[in-house]
């Protein structure tokens, strides 16, 4: 029988009924937070259903049958943001879930259609720019307390494994739109697997507490937050996902927690004052588990943390697959990496790296590949022609079985926030809108909040012009894109002489990660402020 967040949310609700699920800030009027409010399992599936009988009475009333697809363009960051989407979940309807950073109201009308979705839900600050949506709108609901009526709830094990759960987004933007990924409850069963892993408990007799490490509208959060549900576990909702060292130390006094789950752009701030600060160096090394995921940690602050003690894990994933390898294993390397127990992967020898490649490693590379019979292979359309997954992350075995990220095989990167930014079509719209004003141009930004293009030029013009000129020839291909995607402000345009920017060897090929490298004091001076 398949599981699923429902299932694995009634069960312990039963089992752990009085334990506290959420913690929540509550800010004075400087903004800190005055206290955490506690908020128990039991609590939270009372309002689950409490929010899914309103929005079955609102639904029935706009025709809308059982199993249709509702889109929900909210932060997901918020208590009430969870409620709305298990409630629509636990209501028999399926969500398809906006980020907020996808600000563009024609590409989610966009979306909503390919999904045949046949309403939206919206945060308020939203609703103005859904003036023309072409399906009902509804903003979501200010509070928890709301009013409760008598609707019948649909059966939580009356599922069928190619039924779709969900309904997400890549994170990153192709041909001016992200990309539907839709979840069947044989995925999300896998979710149920894999996060039980992760998020097992190293001490049984105590409570975990772990953080919120992103919004519940992408893969990351929506993953561990099953995790958590099935230990009985608590989570805490931060004040932002970028929380400070000093509100990390006051969730770890106040809340008890003990397991910090973050991108790795958050955890490297912490990890830059314990390197100047002995006392947050101590506290962080006494949690249980710190897992980063997104993207990779330098290699210099990842050996720091490991050789200080920190107990760190890399949990390596997408929003195709989920987690798919986890770090911390190996007794002789903690970085190495292996695949998440259960599932079905191949690490496929590629014939020719690319020059970039190359230029790291000697060692031969490997494509991680999902094969078909795995339970977390991705939806059929989202598949290659053999039937698998192919992931396009590249990997180094350095020890039978253990693996470590070489990158990728495409023009890929990855924002602050781990969500992904395609620099080739930046380049290829820049060159083809701005031909006589650039001679060469590269995107990089991995691990920024937003992406930099340095831009060496064609023509002899005053810099800050040819800037402005770029951005207005450009506008209206980064209008339809993620807000980490956008280069909108001309301080996101760097310009530098001819042949500045460092290249191969043989091709001439500028290379993008010795560019993040050659300029990085540059480019730290532009996200300083």
């Amino acid at each position: 029988m398949l599981s699923s967040h429902l299932t694995v949310l009634e069960s312990s609700s039963s089992k752990y009924s009085t334990a506290t699920l959420f913690r929540i800030p509550q800010l004075d009027n400087a903004g800190c937070v005055a206290e955490w409010r506690s908020i128990t399992y039991q609590q939270f599936l009372r309002d689950v259903e409490l929010f899914a009988r309103y929005w079955t009475r609102v639904f029935k009333n706009d025709r809308i049958p059982k199993r249709s697809v509702i889109g929900m363009w909210i932060s997901g960051f918020t208590y009430i943001d969870v409620l709305h989407i298990y409630g629509i979940s636990r209501a028999g309807y399926i969500p398809q879930l906006f980020s907020l950073r996808l600000p563009n109201p024609s590409v989610i009308y966009e979306l909503l259609q390919k999904a045949n979705s046949r309403a939206v839900i919206c945060d308020p600050s939203f609703k103005s720019l859904l003036a023309d949506c072409p399906v009902p709108t509804h903003c979501i609901l200010g509070s928890e307390k709301i009013e409760s009526v008598d609707e019948p709830l649909p059966d939580i094990w009356n599922i069928r494994e190619d039924d779709i759960a969900f309904y997400f987004h890549t994170s990153g933007s192709t041909s001016g739109s992200p990309k539907l990924v839709p979840m069947s409850f044989r995925w999300l069963n896998s979710v149920v697997v894999k996060s039980r892993h992760i998020s097992m408990p190293q001490n049984p007799e105590r409570q975990d507490v772990t953080v919120f490490m992103g919004s519940m509208c992408h893969i990351g959060q929506t993953f561990m937050f099953v995790g958590t549900l099935q230990y009985g576990s608590c989570v805490i909702q931060p004040t932002s996902i970028g929380f400070s060292s000093e509100e990390l130390i006051d969730m770890i006094r106040r809340c008890g927690l003990n397991r910090l789950n973050q991108f790795a752009a958050f955890l490297m701030k912490h990890f830059k004052n314990a390197r100047q600060d002995s006392k947050l160096l101590s506290i962080m090394k006494n949690l249980d588990d710190i897992v980063y995921s997104g993207m990779p940690l330098p290699y210099e602050d990842e050996q720091w943390a490991l050789k200080s003690g920190l107990p760190l894990r890399n949990l390596f994933g997408s929003t195709e697959i989920g987690g798919m390898l986890i770090a911390g294993g190996n007794e002789r390397n903690k970085a190495l990496l292996q695949p998440l127990p259960g599932t079905s992967y191949k690490f496929v020898p590629i014939e020719s790296a690319g020059e970039e490649a190359v230029h790291q490693s000697t060692a031969a590379l490997y494509e991680l590949a999902i094969l078909s019979d795995s339970p977390d292979c991705p939806h059929e359309t989202l598949r290659h022609a053999d039937g698998h997954f192919h992931t396009g992350d590249l990997f180094q075995q350095i020890l039978p079985g253990w693996w470590v990220s070489r990158g990728r095989d495409d023009d890929w990167i990855k924002s602050e926030t781990s969500l992904r930014c395609d620099t080739k079509s930046i380049e290829d719209n820049a060159r083809a809108m701005c031909s006589g004003l650039i001679a060469e141009c590269i995107v990089v930004g991995s691990g920024r909040p937003s992406p930099v293009m340095f831009i060496e030029p064609a023509v002899d013009m005053d810099h800050n012009k040819l800037k402005k000129e770029i951005i207005r020839k450009t506008r209206q291909f980064h209008a339809r894109r993620y807000l980490h995607e956008r280069i909108t402000s001309s301080d996101m345009i760097v310009i530098v002489p001819r042949n500045t920017l460092p290249r191969t060897a043989t091709k001439g090929n500028i290379r993008r990660k010795a560019v993040e490298e050659a300029f990085k004091t540059q480019i730290d001076s532009i996200f300083a402020n």
